[in-house]
């Protein structure tokens, strides 16, 4: 396939899987207004699914070989996801919002019930070749095929399951559904989890651990967001039920959203190359503003609890100046709380870098104090090597030449050589 025909392609995937997203969420807007129809519950995963991954593949696709599989992987995970979204929102609208105004809507229910298998199975390719669309070693083959002959076989099997399709539409059954077959719609999901599981595995603990250099940075990128995504998901199902927080998971979703979308961002940031080093400083700063929003948080509530208890002493009842007084403690804690935080990460997890930035600052105070050209140079020598640590320093110091000097006179101007071996 040559390259035009691929890129023709992935975009014409791309424009297909946009078109139905925006069927879907028309569809949708009709199903709101039948109070009693249930919503399709992924609407809005299967959205960001959608656009994102499609619109991945589709920038990926021209700007590698049509050879590497990865491109492809994003354009078929985006328009399956719009798929399954536009059946979803047709199902609902076709059998239980408006029954039988549209044709084929058990067909789609159908496709609904076991479409799911594939896309999520999808998934566990994605993360063996990424990223640079070759398996982490050659024995890494049979999981390859074998993930892929289970995944098929799973997805027959949910095809041909009876009872309810299990995705939250209430009393819609599978319409080819063979009555005597077990269900084996929580097997094959665990299977596909457990797949899922060992492919991640493959790449954060085989790939991240021989990598170096850029495909260590490649990796840090989808790491950074699959964490996001991860809390996001621990925040809504888990954490929110057992502390009974509808705030707290309405959060986890909105955060659970913004990792969902970023995985596909990310990756074809890694895979493109582009800005590739800014990770570190995104890690460093969500550590800070995430350790910083925690503890002023719990500061700031513990401060409430405090001040009212002591003007209930005072007065005996509660007063909105312990909210006040907060507020101006948080105020004054912000500032000298984020300076130490900062130190605190950097001296904890980014020491090298931390010691190169301690370096280069004493370096810029002996510089305005030093008007030695050899000693400066000898001292740049040093900082050089202690903080890029090369094999081999030289700083060459040339004292200007006026545009009118002949050659011979360029020739005869001093040259000063500090070398420093590494």
């Amino acid at each position: 396939m040559s390259k035009r025909t691929a890129t023709w392609l992935a975009w014409s995937m791309c424009a297909l899987s946009l078109v139905l997203t925006a069927l879907s969420l028309f569809l949708l807007v009709l199903n709101l207004s039948h109070p009693d129809v249930p919503i399709y519950l992924y609407w809005a995963v299967n959205t960001l699914l959608a656009i994102g991954n499609s619109t991945v593949g589709a920038v990926i696709v021209p700007r590698l070989s049509p050879r590497n599989p990865i491109g492809w992987l994003f354009c078929a995970t985006g328009l399956s996801f719009g798929v399954i979204h536009f059946s979803g929102e047709y199902v609902v609208y076709t059998l239980l919002a408006a029954p039988r105004s549209l044709p084929a809507g058990e067909a789609l229910a159908w496709i609904l019930a076991w479409l799911w298998v594939p896309v999520v199975g999808l998934q566990v390719f994605l993360l063996l070749l990424f990223p640079g669309g070759r398996l982490p070693s050659p024995r890494w083959r049979w999981f390859f095929w074998l993930s892929l002959l289970l995944i098929l076989i799973g997805a027959v099997s949910v095809a041909f399951s009876p009872g309810e399709i299990n995705v939250g539409l209430g009393p819609i059954y599978n319409p080819l559904g063979v009555e005597g077959l077990p269900n084996s719609y929580e097997t094959v999901q665990a299977l596909v989890l457990t797949l899922i599981f060992v492919s991640a595995a493959s790449l954060f603990f085989v790939r991240l651990r021989r990598a170096r250099g850029v495909e260590r940075q490649q990796i840090k990128w989808f790491a950074y967001t699959g964490m996001v995504a991860s809390s996001g998901a621990i925040l809504t199902y888990t954490v929110s039920e057992v502390i009974g927080s509808l705030w707290l998971e309405w959060a986890g979703y909105v955060l659970l959203l913004v990792g969902l979308i970023g995985i596909p961002i990310s990756m074809g940031i890694a895979i493109l190359r582009y800005r590739l080093y800014e990770i570190d400083l995104i890690i460093n700063r969500t550590l800070v503003y995430g350790a910083l929003t925690a503890t002023l948080a719990v500061v700031y509530f513990v401060d409430i609890v405090v001040f009212q208890e002591f003007f209930r002493a005072l007065t005996g009842q509660t007063s909105q100046l312990a909210v006040v007084a907060s507020t101006l403690m948080i105020a004054a804690l912000f500032s000298p709380l984020r300076r130490r935080l900062q130190a605190f990460i950097d001296r904890r997890f980014y020491r090298r870098k931390y010691d190169a930035a301690k370096t280069l600052e004493a370096f810029g105070s002996r510089l305005r104090d030093q008007t030695d050209l050899e000693r400066i140079s000898e001292d740049l020598a040093e900082v050089v090597d202690e903080t890029m640590q090369p094999a081999h320093v030289s700083v060459i110091l040339r004292s200007e030449v006026p545009s009118s000097t002949t050659t011979r006179e360029q020739g005869q101007q001093d040259q000063q050589t500090t070398t420093h071996e590494g």
